[in-house]
């Protein structure tokens, strides 16, 4: 029996176990640390930020940069519609509320005039947001620019989400180095992992002074522990942080490799009925973290579900794209400023199976099982 070809699966090499042995061999298993030091610069280099802290998550990054940007319960803050929960739930940790924001066809990500259009309909009424979370999606940025200067132009501090794209580019710069702050997530699907964990980043030195302080429980410097305010246990350890750094040095092979496969997808399935690809915008360069496209019944009689049916009997993982934020039940009394492209997407989207480890015969796989849906 063939072995499953799976979504997207961690992709380790030698040089991360040398880290690993390194922490154990020193004994710093803890959240602290020299490796957490050294990947914290590494990865500041890599991105081109100033300052960077290495944490346990993705989300608890989200959660400290919106703390930190002063959002407090009753607030607004606005986000993509289009994205995975992890880049909401935050916002409610502080009792605010999400305001949802629909994607344009270019990157799939948050689009800007609507973006435009939403803020000036909140200043008419007083009640602009506390802060805009713009999510770059698949490995791709969004068209950062326009949106930096609508929140410029209130005085409302972005918070790029780019949880998905680290490696990608927009107008030769890093996606999630452009806003107040940044983050990115080490998840074990992402482009590189440290089995979990995460990294804000800002070129705002106090912002990350106030975050490693608050994620190492708000311990003020005392001999003895004393607290004046509330924190949290979000430190990356210095284990995970060694696997951190091995990782970091393939990161341009991982993204070759991801890139790769999209060509793969495209070059063989390109010619197929009712098929789309996830475009690249052209102000930058995709990871293609996972690669997607839509399936059209309308034009080619085969729908999303289908597909993915079909390849689940063979074993191989594929995931619908992110179902809206606004569409999910637990954010059914939010707000959304919908031009009906999210929703489009998520009807018609499929992610194919994208790791930086899959092989020449699992990429074949996967396409002549689709091709025999074609084929009938």
């Amino acid at each position: 029996m063939k072995q499953p070809i799976l979504l997207s699966t961690p992709h380790i090499g030698e040089q991360e176990l040398k880290f690993v042995q390194e922490a154990f061999d020193t004994n710093w298993i803890a959240p602290v640390g020299p490796h957490i030091d050294a990947f914290e610069q590494e990865f500041s280099q890599v991105v081109g930020t100033k300052y960077a802290a290495a944490l346990s998550s993705g989300t608890a990054a989200l959660h400290l940069a919106l703390k930190l940007a002063g959002v407090t319960a009753g607030d607004e803050v606005f986000c993509s519609t289009f994205t995975f929960i992890a880049s909401i739930s935050p916002i409610t940790y502080l009792g605010a509320k999400p305001v949802f924001i629909d994607s344009d066809r270019t990157s799939w990500n948050m689009d800007p005039n609507l973006l435009a259009t939403t803020l000036a309909q909140k200043d008419r009424i007083g009640k602009l947001p506390k802060a805009v979370v713009l999510v770059h999606l698949y490995g791709q940025s969004a068209d950062i620019e326009p949106i930096l200067q609508e929140c410029d132009r209130y005085g409302i501090p972005l918070i790029e989400d780019a949880a998905e794209a680290l490696g990608a580019t927009y107008k030769n710069t890093s996606p999630g180095t452009w806003g107040r702050a940044g983050i990115f997530s080490f998840n074990g699907n992402k482009i590189i992992t440290t089995s979990g964990g995460g990294m804000l980043v800002s070129g705002d030195r106090e912002l990350i002074s106030q975050a490693k302080f608050l994620a190492t429980q708000a311990r003020d410097p005392q001999p003895h522990y004393e607290h004046t305010e509330i924190g949290f246990n979000y430190r990356l350890s210095n284990v995970s942080a060694g696997i951190g750094r091995g990782q970091l040095m393939v990161l341009k092979e991982r993204v070759a490799a991801r890139r790769r496969n999209f060509a793969f997808y495209q070059e063989t399935l390109g010619d197929l009925p009712g098929i789309e690809f996830m475009p690249e915008a052209d102000f930058g360069t995709s990871t293609r973290w996972l690669s997607c496209l839509t399936f059209d019944p309308d034009v080619g009689g085969i729908d999303r579900e289908q597909v993915r049916l079909k390849l689940l009997a063979h074993q191989i993982e594929t995931r619908p794209v992110w179902k809206p934020m606004h569409l999910q039940p637990v954010f059914s009394n939010c707000e959304c400023a919908n031009n009906g492209i999210a929703e489009d997407l998520f009807h018609k989207g499929l992610c194919l199976p994208s790791g930086s480890n899959l092989t020449d015969e699992e990429l074949e796989r996967v396409t002549t099982k689709i091709r025999e849906l074609y084929n009938k």
